[in-house]
């Protein structure tokens, strides 16, 4: 698994991040740890744990509904470090949606429940050459 290591020079904090890669059962921690390190590295530490949870829930549906489990992780600081974007691609057409109703037994289907609950902004965008672009945004605003 491909690992984050952080510039030892001095100069400018890149503003993107981006690792295509195949997912399985243990990717989301490393995601997560790469995540984390950028955001402690763009001074945005606040938004830690919003963005783990919603890129944990982005991997988990690649893991359970793309065949091929390859996506494209970009990771992006936006503006003056008004927040973080980040964006999981998969060759996969199947658009993500909420479920209007769960049962209490339902082992799945509430990823977009969570992702809606703590980031400011979501969506999911059909790619050009096939597939989608799930994405979402945590601001330090808080909206």
């Amino acid at each position: 698994m491909n690992a984050y290591i952080p510039p030892v020079h001095g100069g400018p904090a890149p503003v993107q991040y981006r690792m295509s890669l195949a997912v399985g059962e243990h990717s989301a921690g490393h995601i997560r740890s790469i995540v984390r390190s950028l955001l402690g590295e763009w001074r945005l530490p606040q938004l830690s744990a919003a963005a783990e949870l919603g890129v944990t829930e982005l991997v988990a549906n690649v893991v359970r509904h793309v065949p091929d489990r390859r996506c494209v992780l970009v990771v992006l600081r936006l503006g003056a470090g008004e927040g973080v974007r980040v964006e999981v691609a998969d060759g996969s057409p199947e658009l993500p949606c909420l479920s209007a109703e769960l049962s209490m037994e339902a082992e799945g289907g509430r990823g977009l429940v969570l992702l809606e609950a703590v980031a400011d902004k979501w969506g999911v965008e059909p790619r050009s050459g096939g597939g989608k672009t799930v994405w979402f945004e945590c601001l330090r605003s808080g909206g």
